[in-house]
């Protein structure tokens, strides 16, 4: 495992963002593992988070696109700590842009905030997590409605690895289904592999216990 990647499930620890024991995805399954992004609140965290992201996202796709697209509500700090980042570490000035749970009807108006979407602009978006893929398929037709855009691709910061609607992964549909690519910083089995009775700061976040549960998870909703 490239040391970058233990580098950031030890970094979610610290945030607090990575957690272990019983808990209820937007989907509706029960899972022995968690991750909520939104325990990224400080101003270092959150420049971190972003170089994280912006290196997924160089190492996938490179730098040649115009909008980084943040759905509401996580998405939107996430969009813009990580264009900051992909300007300060690769010299790449993309737009970020975020929709809004409901459509502003004065100042600029519209459905949308931060940069505009149009015609021939190429867009990534960038997610905490995706489970069941829910999320992108509200958001794809939205951006989609923006004009002729080309939407390369999704990156996240945990591919969960488990189904989606069928036998594939979430991320594997939203490939097939939307026709782009998807990337993330790290998968559930790399933090499986680094933290299974690998004490962390004097704990063992994953012990023969938490594995055995993680194990059975994946039986069930496993990809």
């Amino acid at each position: 495992m490239e040391a970058y990647k233990e580098e950031f499930i030890h970094f979610m620890i610290d945030c607090d963002v990575l957690k272990f024991g019983d808990f209820v995805t937007k989907s509706g399954r029960n899972t022995p593992f968690f991750v909520n992004t939104g325990f990224y609140r400080t101003g270092s965290q959150l420049k971190k988070l972003g170089e994280y992201y912006a290196r997924a996202i160089k190492e996938k796709f490179g730098t040649d696109f115009d909008v980084l697209f943040g759905p509401a509500y996580k998405g939107i700090p996430l969009s813009v700590t990580t264009s900051v980042a992909l300007s300060d570490l690769y010299d790449a000035d993309v737009r970020y842009c975020a929709d809004r749970k409901e459509a502003k009807d004065h100042g600029e108006g519209g459905k949308l905030l931060g940069g505009p979407v149009g015609d021939g602009d190429k867009v990534i978006i960038i997610e905490d997590v995706t489970t069941a893929g829910t999320s992108i398929r509200e958001t794809y037709p939205l951006i989609k409605a923006c004009g002729d855009v080309d939407i390369l691709g999704l990156v996240v910061s945990v591919d969960r690895r488990e189904k989606g609607s069928g036998e594939k992964s979430a991320l594997a549909e939203i490939e097939e289904s939307f026709g782009m690519k998807s990337t993330a910083i790290v998968t559930m089995a790399e933090v499986v592999e680094c933290l299974h009775n690998r004490p962390y700061r004097d704990k063992v976040y994953i012990d023969d216990a938490m594995k055995a549960s993680i194990d059975a998870y994946y039986e069930k909703y496993g990809a």
